[in-house]
């Protein structure tokens, strides 16, 4: 089962979600928290996978929530859900190590298969704001390609760019093995090694690097996983 902690400071909102996430077999809503500190309180009783993340909300906001529970907890995967698409929130949540970014205004069936993914390791971002979040970050560091950043990439085998382009256009760990005819243990490996040689904490961020290095474009990144 995965365990979804849903935080909204709404409690309809709450309420609504839990009904569409509980509707998939594998999925149970352990806790539902109104703020980022409530969140963060419920965090050891509850163990939850994954925590459904709301932005603004009054005392501790999403932003700030989600970078206490990544430094704290950093097993578990924050998927941001929100009204907004103000650019600042965005990059914020994202910075801050979101791994995925939707509006409220999902389907609810890819609401489900976003949770589901984001637990196996894939990204999601709405359509609607992925183009500029992916834009936006590579605009702005595309004077970093150069001394350190140049090392990290040129550290990078042909194999690990290989899956470095697969995971920015979305694959997730079982469809990068299935494509490369490698086992989904080796895979996970190869992720956890570019991780560490491109100094960064997630499958979004690595596709941010992807982009910025020039390993594909922006309209190749995909944040759907088919």
């Amino acid at each position: 089962m995965i365990r979804v902690l849903i935080c909204d400071d709404q409690v309809i909102v709450c309420e609504g979600l839990q009904i569409i996430l509980e509707s998939a077999p594998d999925i149970e809503v352990v806790g539902q928290a109104h703020d980022g500190a409530h969140a963060l309180e419920q965090i050891a009783e509850t163990l939850p996978d994954l925590i459904l993340m709301d932005l603004k909300m009054p005392g501790m906001n999403g932003v700030r929530a989600t970078r206490e529970i990544r430094q704290l907890h950093p097993h578990i995967r924050v998927l941001v859900l929100t009204t907004y698409d103000e650019d600042e929130w965005v990059f914020d949540a994202i910075r801050n190590g979101a791994s995925g970014y939707l509006l409220k205004n999902v389907p609810p069936a890819d609401l489900i298969k976003a949770v589901r993914g984001t637990v196996s390791g894939s990204t999601f971002v709405d359509p609607g704001v992925a183009g500029k979040l992916f834009t936006h970050f590579n605009l702005a560091e595309q004077v970093l390609p150069s001394g350190a950043d140049e090392i990290r990439m040129s550290n990078l085998t042909e194999r690990e760019l290989e899956i470095l382009r697969l995971l920015a256009r979305g694959r997730s760990n079982d469809q990068i093995a299935s494509t490369l005819h490698l086992s989904v243990g080796t895979v996970r490996n190869y992720v956890s090694t570019l991780f560490s040689k491109l100094d960064v904490s997630d499958r979004t961020q690595a596709a941010l690097a992807a982009v910025r290095y020039g390993l594909v474009a922006v309209h190749e990144v995909q944040q759907d996983v088919d």
